[in-house]
């Protein structure tokens, strides 16, 4: 038994790990992005950092993956503590915010390439550490590919909500923008409410499973063929 519990814990940090990371440099980038063009606010609220403990939301860092993995969800979902922007500060605010949006998503794709990349260097790895070291990169690849794809949804909050505010004519913008406010309440009916209601009406409908899934199976298939690891 006490082999078991050994064991679960050793799997669960291989999933901590590079949650952490992923969520950490996702938000660091933002802030890095928001000083780049103009806005401090981040750096004076001691955000450009990459230490996990400043960017940890107790409820979607610590509580929302736990619960998702012990129920058995076919996904693993997280996120930190939002990077304070003031987009009024940056020099061109509509055009500029875009690449702060982006900035998120656009780290953890480049994580998920590194994470492949370094695969090819397992064979240097203790013996002993390979597994472990592979389940990590492994995971990595997932987990940063879910951040990126899920974060692009076009809804503010989110970060494509944020890049679709950006790019659509003011009128559209102004009116996606009032959003925001509801952003999460819309977002976790969606992803949560709407299978079980669906599901229990007999026709279960799952935008996880038919619209994102497939995308990050794309992109990791991709990612998987560029750094020469695809069959």
């Amino acid at each position: 038994m006490l082999g078991n519990f050994s064991d679960s814990i050793v799997t669960l940090t291989t999933w901590i790990v590079p949650l952490l990371l992923a969520i950490t440099l996702h938000e660091a980038a933002h802030g890095y992005a928001a000083l780049m063009f103009g806005d401090s606010t981040a750096k004076r609220a001691g955000r450009l950092t990459l230490n996990p403990v400043n960017h940890i939301d107790p409820f979607g860092t610590v509580l929302l993956p736990g619960l998702l993995m012990l129920s058995g969800a076919p996904f693993l979902f997280g996120y930190a503590k939002p990077v304070p922007v003031n987009f009024g500060a940056l020099k061109k605010p509509k055009r500029d915010m875009i690449w702060v949006a982006a900035a998120g998503p656009g780290t953890n794709i480049l994580l998920a390439v590194i994470s492949a990349l370094l695969m090819h260097a397992l064979v240097v790895a203790p013996s002993s550490a390979q597994e472990w070291i592979f389940l990590n990169l492994q995971n990595s690849i997932a987990i940063n590919l879910v951040l990126a794809v899920f974060n692009m949804i076009p809804l503010p909050p989110l970060d494509g909500g944020r890049v679709a505010v950006g790019i659509l004519p003011d009128g559209p913008a102004r009116k996606l923008a009032s959003l925001e406010r509801y952003g999460i309440l819309i977002l976790l009916g969606v992803l949560f409410v709407l299978p079980l209601v669906s599901g229990a009406l007999g026709a279960p409908i799952s935008i996880f499973q038919s619209l994102i899934l497939p995308i990050v199976d794309s992109l990791y298939s991709l990612i998987l063929t560029v750094t020469g690891l695809g069959g």
